[in-house]
């Protein structure tokens, strides 16, 4: 009854996150109804994203012709310095504070094993080796900035473990954002306060 075309845009984008099969039903026949103009301009938006690379030492995003993303090449940022996040969507939070002129690092979405998966540990060998390349071989902080939940604690703990030998101290953002926050959705005022009272 569907055409086949509505029904590859629903397999496809059904499998992103917070969209289901009748969410995407739903997409594809607004997007039908902007026409064809419009649904270009969507295609050429996405086509897009394929050009888009991941940073070799932070792994946040980027479009720049060599391997590092705009952040790393800023000689302004302290160097030694490092905050760990789960999603480029918190760096970009976090950034829009003003108040962190540091390196960052994106570990990779977390699941709620409580575990570090194998992306995981394949980025901290990344960490861990960009720091020993550096003049001190180790860090002068880094600020673990998970999500404040059962399970940003129970990875912050593996994660210290892991990290503690590369670094003089390890911080984590304060409790200005409520447990069970997630650190896209908290605003900057929120945010700048828990970078300056973290411990």
């Amino acid at each position: 009854m569907i055409p086949e075309n509505i029904q590859r845009f629903i397999q496809t984008f059904s499998r992103l996150p917070s969209i289901g099969p009748r969410q995407a039903t739903r997409l594809a026949f607004r997007l039908i109804a902007w026409g064809p103009a419009r649904i270009a301009a969507l295609s050429q938006a996405l086509t897009g994203l394929a050009q888009v690379k991941t940073c070799t030492r932070c792994f946040f995003v980027h479009t720049n012709t060599d391997s590092l993303c705009s952040l790393c090449k800023d000689t302004h940022r302290a160097s030694d310095i490092y905050m760990l996040l789960e999603k480029e969507t918190d760096l970009i939070s976090i950034e829009r504070t003003g108040k962190y002129a540091g390196t960052y690092f994106i570990l990779g979405e977390l699941t709620k094993s409580g575990v570090l998966e194998d992306i995981h540990i394949a980025r901290l060998a990344v960490l861990k080796q960009s720091i020993e390349n550096t003049p001190q071989k180790k860090a002068r902080e880094i600020i673990i900035a998970l999500n404040p939940s059962t399970y940003g604690d129970l990875h912050t703990a593996l994660l210290i473990k892991e990290l503690a030998p590369y670094t003089e101290k390890i911080t984590r953002l304060g409790r200005g954002i409520p447990t069970g926050g997630e650190i896209e959705f908290a605003d900057e005022d929120t945010l700048g306060h828990s970078l300056e009272r973290r411990n």
